[in-house]
């Protein structure tokens, strides 16, 4: 079987090659420049390993020399793990796997949601990653694809997380588990993305905490943190509400029609524990939608109450006005009187008047004394 797998690969090999058509000289464009790598480095294998039995046998740093060596070992299965691939380095597994161009389109553009879907022979999952950063107090979100079929597990991921290398020695700590093959892969890899979910609802809840205390502290940048947290509560809850009916696609597919009881189990508490996060998800959205009216709420009442006071400061002002004028008022009379007699024209009746003085004061005292009844009587003094 593997001399019949080499023979149809130096076939298609030689297909692809006109016979008779000499090399063209390379061009400077297609020339490597100094510093780079030859185009038949593939850059984007961070590791590809060829297990036997549940055990490590060799790792492959090319595409053929991973398809060669399975062709050597019929019974061994290959994990690939990739990092942003190229077009055409997929286009190679597509063809040596039989991938479906959907799937690889897919993997290749990225940004997609989680989902499960079977393609022929071949199981193609999607999942998000997250972790909490502590540092900047926000959720960091990932997406890794994976490729599963009889002989082979393909994981493409296009950001820093999730962090494979862990699974992969977890895994080769524990030959008898991954001697079951490319389905035990699988459901490590469901595992570590749920586990990996639960610090992050944990540091989501803490900030929550943060955000209520703030609240009622009247700081002025809750209300940006609560949409911050918001949006990042709801991508959360994106990627991870698809989950329970990913795990229910995965428990009825043929990947698992001979993984065992205890792998069933196994799935069946990574189910358990995704509908817990969907819950809990579910419950930190109403609870941040709560705040957010809270503070709405805490902040019209600050309003009212800044209007109130600014309305009271007001018609103490008015008053103060008010109760100036009536005193203005009452000085007016007196002042008009004393200003007429302090003309001292010659002409002036009172000039030779002996009780004029006396007049002069008593009718500044009555007018006085009148307009201050005057005002008094309505309320400004």
């Amino acid at each position: 079987m593997a001399d019949q797998g080499r023979t149809d690969r130096l076939l298609r090999s030689l297909r692809r090659r006109p016979p008779s058509t000499p090399p063209p000289p390379p061009s400077e464009s297609s020339a490597p420049r100094v510093g780079e790598r030859s185009s038949t480095t593939v850059d984007s294998i961070v590791d590809a390993g060829i297990y036997l039995e549940g055990e490590r046998i060799a790792t492959a740093s090319t595409f053929d020399e991973a398809f060669n060596l399975l062709d050597e070992y019929p019974t061994a299965f290959a994990w690939i793990g990739l990092y942003r691939p190229r077009h055409a380095e997929m286009a190679l597994l597509a063809e040596e796997f039989r991938l479906s161009p959907l799937a690889v389109e897919d993997t290749l553009t990225a940004h997609q949601r989680p989902k499960f879907e079977r393609y022929e022979d071949v199981l193609f999952l999607v999942l998000r990653a997250a972790r909490y950063l502590d540092r900047t107090e926000t959720v960091d979100f990932g997406e890794v694809h994976a490729f599963v079929g009889d002989r082979f597990v393909i994981t493409v991921r296009h950001s820093e997380t999730p962090d494979l290398t862990r699974v992969r020695h977890e895994l080769e700590s524990t030959p008898d588990m991954l001697a079951k093959g490319p389905s035990v892969v699988l459901l490590r890899l469901l595992d570590v993305i749920v586990d990996d979910y639960f610090p992050v609802v944990l540091g989501i809840e803490n900030d929550i905490d943060e955000i209520e205390t703030q609240v009622f502290t009247g700081s002025s940048r809750v209300s940006k943190r609560i949409y911050q947290l918001s949006r990042e509560v709801i991508d959360f809850q994106r990627a991870v509400r698809p989950l329970k009916q990913i795990i229910y696609g995965v428990r009825g597919d043929r990947v698992f029609a001979s993984a065992g009881e205890r792998r069933r189990q196994e799935l069946r508490d990574i189910e358990d524990h995704a509908i817990s996060l969907i819950e809990r998800i579910d419950v930190l959205r109403e609870t941040l939608k709560g705040t957010l009216d809270l503070n709405i709420s805490l902040q019209a009442q600050r309003q009212n109450e800044e209007i109130s006071h600014m309305t009271a400061a007001s018609l103490k002002q008015s008053e103060e006005s008010r109760r100036i004028a009536a005193w203005a008022g009452v000085l007016f009379v007196p002042s008009l009187v004393t200003g007429t007699y302090g003309m001292n024209f010659t002409g002036m009746p009172e000039l030779s008047w002996a009780w004029g003085y006396p007049f002069a004061l008593g009718l500044m005292l009555v007018t006085g004394l009148t307009m201050y009844l005057i005002f008094k009587w309505k309320g400004w003094l």
